[in-house]
């Protein structure tokens, strides 16, 4: 698996995933309890990730989705 996504923001993380989702292809949140356990700050961002045969589709997909979310 590969990481198409890193972000604190719950929302953008959801939209994200769904987006993902309706284009059939499935993902997978990780750091979800490691943030939590830092109470959510800045320091553990979550992980979508994504298939490595996904990758390229999903990279494209979010950064029509959430441009400002993903890295340059």
């Amino acid at each position: 698996m590969r990481v198409v996504l890193k972000s604190n923001n719950p929302v953008i993380l959801s939209y994200a995933a769904d987006v993902l989702n309706q284009a059939g292809i499935e993902s997978v949140l990780f750091d979800t309890h490691s943030s939590i356990m830092d109470g959510s700050m800045a320091m553990v961002p979550r992980r979508l990730m994504v298939l490595d045969e996904d990758l390229a589709r999903a990279d494209a997909l979010l950064r029509e989705a959430v441009p400002e979310a993903m890295p340059e």
